[in-house]
């Protein structure tokens, strides 16, 4: 289901990211400092069906770890609910808060994984390759 994600991937291209992160509400120091992260994303699924999306760089690593279908509370400034699914083929994660919703879709195809960025109607394209 979600193998096709499992690896390390590198951040190759990162398309009007600036403007995703302007459209959820990060101040302009955040933005400039994940403008200037190129991070690695490592994907893990353990036995118990447990998901985890590190995403390390030079600045910062964050993690995040869950199970489909489940709504955790994540650690984020903001205080997001997120909650992540597979339809068709797309790992899909959607964040709520104070009132405002966020999707980003996670897909493999031809050995890269995009991340589409979308907040209203501000969207955002991040492609990694594999690394290992």
């Amino acid at each position: 289901m979600v193998e096709q994600f499992v690896g390390k991937w590198t951040l190759v291209s990162s398309d009007n990211f600036d403007e995703y992160m302007k459209a959820v509400g990060m101040s302009f120091a955040t933005r400039q400092m994940g403008n200037l992260s190129k991070p690695n994303l490592i994907i893990t699924v353990g036995d118990d069906g447990v998901i985890s999306i590190k995403a390390e760089s030079t600045l910062k690593t964050t993690a995040v770890q869950f199970k489909l279908n489940e709504e955790f509370d994540e650690t984020t400034a903001d205080g997001r609910k997120s909650i992540f699914t597979f339809e068709n083929g797309k790992l899909m994660q959607k964040q709520s808060w104070e009132g405002k919703t966020t999707t980003l879709e996670r897909e493999v195809q031809d050995g890269k994984l995009t991340a589409k960025c979308i907040m209203a109607d501000v969207v955002a394209v991040r492609t990694y390759e594999k690394a290992e």
